[in-house]
């Protein structure tokens, strides 16, 4: 954002905060007049106009035409990030009580010195004491509600016993940055947000599969650049749920991981891994939590989910013999709903089909085996990999051999590539030599327990 943006943001954001003043204002000298609040506060105190522009915080209010309500439940949403003694007003305490002000709601963080709202407080601001205009109101801290729905705001309930309005109103990091900066943003991985962005600097023609297995990714790419066609216009999400599901299934290095990266680049979608090792946690109910603020991001920035070694989170479930395992059995069927009901693209790759659970497997639109590639695959996989390149291979290299000779995977030859290069760029001028290669090779076949002896090596 250039320094006129930034001013024309601010200049924005200025003026929602002068009229989120008034109308706190307005509320605390009803109480002090001891006069009851009226439905018509928005006729009363408008809220400004904002230029149709490439300024962030009128770009979000105008991209999903929000309304006075939602308007003042995002810039009370936003005020501990920008302008927290604004809220001071709230910390004043009842004389008769020795406390706050219940009707205010609120909290004090661990470290911000401030008032953090809650839905009560966006409640009082709305309508105060008057019941008709708070019943009504009610309905805006719906999931299904456009600050929710698209996760701009989301609540934190600190205990589910309690009263709804009670939870805590949060603008999320997206969002903040979106309307601070104008650009996006990308969560850290953690144990709170077990997913990060993959990519490849291959392209699609790089692709090398088996011609059946190409065909089907092929539908998915069709499926993901025309899904709103698909549901939409020709209306398929009266008998279908939304998304789509596949399983990637093969040994490893035969592309899965890479094939979802092409997917996402080919589409210009982002594509994020999840962890599967920080999917559970060792926390009652913080799996849920977790797994819930990966969906909803993803959901909202329509992201595509490639779920790595999914064998080990969604194999066969155990019997709830004890509070663990039902705990487990519990978080595992909560992931399998999300998965189901995500409107986006979500993979999930294994090398051991035959450990997932089948009520897991019912849920998938398509399984694709990646297989070992056959000796033309090799070929080409060799012939990719090693030419154009800037050093040169010596004459006895021969790729149709190797090809034919050794079954190696793409993972196995990009390994053998590396080590290559190591080799080369030491000799002047770089080179590879055979020998290079079959020591590599061998290594190769060493890690997966396939070196014993010469037929062993070429394992045809």
């Amino acid at each position: 954002m250039n320094p006129t943006q930034r001013d024309k943001n601010a200049d924005c954001i200025d003026r929602e905060l002068s009229w989120f003043s008034q109308i706190l204002e307005h509320r605390f000298q009803l109480r002090t007049e001891g006069k009851k609040a009226q439905r018509d506060l928005f006729n009363l105190i408008g809220p400004p106009e904002l230029p149709e522009t490439d300024i962030p915080y009128a770009e979000v209010i105008h991209k999903f035409n929000l309304q006075p309500a939602e308007r003042l439940i995002l810039i009370l949403s936003f005020i501990p990030h920008i302008k927290p003694n604004l809220l001071d007003t709230f910390l004043i305490r009842n004389p008769s009580l020795e406390r706050g002000y219940t009707e205010f709601g609120g909290l004090m963080g661990n470290s911000h010195g401030g008032f953090l709202p809650t839905c009560e407080t966006a409640m009082f601001l709305l309508a105060d004491d008057n019941l008709s205009a708070r019943l009504d109101y009610d309905r805006l801290f719906r999931s299904d509600r456009i600050l929710f729905a698209q996760g701009i705001l989301y609540l934190d309930h600190q205990h589910f016993n309690e009263p709804p309005l009670s939870a805590a109103l949060h603008l999320s990091p997206e969002y903040r940055q979106r309307i601070i900066t104008g650009q996006s943003y990308t969560p850290t991985f953690s144990s709170v947000f077990p997913a990060q962005p993959i990519t490849t600097n291959l392209e699609w023609d790089d692709l090398v599969l088996d011609p059946s297995t190409q065909e089907r990714i092929d539908d998915i790419l069709t499926w993901v650049q025309n899904k709103d066609v698909l549901m939409d216009q020709w209306n398929l999400k009266q008998h279908i749920k939304p998304g789509f599901r596949s399983l990637f299934h093969g040994p490893p290095g035969t592309g899965k991981t890479m094939t979802a990266c092409l997917l996402g680049k080919k589409s210009g979608l982002p594509v994020f891994r999840v962890d599967v090792s920080q999917i559970i946690s060792k926390y009652i109910g913080e799996t849920e939590k977790n797994l819930a603020r990966l969906f909803d991001q993803a959901e909202n920035q329509d992201w595509i989910l490639f779920f790595d070694e999914a064998d080990s989170l969604f194999a066969k479930r155990v019997e709830s013999t004890n509070s663990n395992d039902r705990a487990a059995n519990q978080e595992i069927s909560y992931l399998l709903q999300r998965i189901e009901d995500y409107s986006g693209l979500a993979i999930m790759a294994t090398n051991l089909k035959s450990n997932l659970d089948e009520a897991f497997a019912r849920r998938f639109q398509s399984m694709i085996e990646f297989s070992i590639p056959d000796a033309k695959q090799r070929l080409q996989l060799w012939q990719n990999s090693f030419t154009n390149k800037p050093f040169d291979i010596a004459e006895e290299v021969d790729f149709e051999k190797l090809a034919n000779e050794y079954k190696m995977t793409g993972g196995n030859i990009i390994n053998i590539l590396q080590y290559a290069c190591i080799k080369a760029v030491k000799r002047t001028p770089p080179k590879i030599y055979e020998d290079d290669l079959l020591t590599v090779i061998r290594r190769e076949l060493y890690k997966e327990g396939r070196q014993n002896n010469r037929n062993a090596l070429r394992w045809m």
